[in-house]
C-alpha cells in the first residue's frame, strides 16, 4: 500500500502514474509468488483458480483505461485521490472477533 501514495507524491502525470502502479504491482506479485513457491507455500492446486482470476483483473483495466482516456486530469485526480482514502478506511476499520 505505501507505494500508491509514494508514486503519487511523485508528481507524475496521469498514464506515467498508472504504468508506474503496474510496474510496482507486477513485479511485487511475480516476487512473491517466486517467493511462495520456493518456500512450498503455493499450493498447484492453486495455480487454476489464479489463473482464472485474470480474466476479470484484464477486464477491469480495460474499463479503467477506457475511463481514464475520458476523464479530465483534474476529475481523475479526485477518484483517484478519493479511491485512496476509502481503501485507508477499509484498512483502518476495527474488524470484529
Amino acid at each position: 500500500m505505501p507505494t500508491v501514495p509514494y508514486l503519487q507524491a511523485l508528481g507524475f502525470q496521469r498514464d506515467a502514474l498508472i504504468q508506474a502502479m503496474g510496474i510496482s504491482f507486477t513485479t511485487s506479485t511475480v516476487v512473491l509468488a517466486i517467493g511462495l513457491a520456493g518456500n512450498g507455500g503455493y499450493p498447484m492446486s492453486a495455480v487454476g483458480g489464479s489463473a482464472a482470476m485474470l480474466v476479470p483483473a484484464i477486464g477491469g483495466m480495460v474499463i479503467g483505461t477506457w475511463l481514464r482516456q475520458r476523464l479530465s486530469v483534474a476529475v481523475f485526480r479526485r477518484c483517484f485521490l478519493s479511491g485512496l482514502a476509502l481503501l485507508g478506511l477499509y484498512m483502518a476499520r476495527p474488524w470484529p472477533e
